[in-house]
């Protein structure tokens, strides 16, 4: 397992904690997935051998929220 801490513009709720959270914890690959609002950030345990950063990118923006970091 690794981890990736993804920098997130445009988080600023519960519900959109709720929303990048659960986009990615549907992914096959990551582990979990957790939002730190006060940071703009989300936290992902991932299997690197099954999903790549670049899905975790797409789902995140799929949302409707910019990644800062990819």
């Amino acid at each position: 397992m690794m981890e990736k801490t993804i920098q997130v513009e445009g988080m600023t709720c519960e519900h959109c904690k709720s929303a990048v959270e659960g986009a990615l914890n549907k992914l096959n690959g990551v582990n979990q997935a957790t939002v730190d609002l006060e940071q703009g950030n989300v936290t992902v345990t991932f299997d690197e051998n099954n999903i790549e950063i670049e899905q975790m990118n797409e789902a995140i923006e799929d949302q409707g929220y910019d990644v800062i970091n990819k």
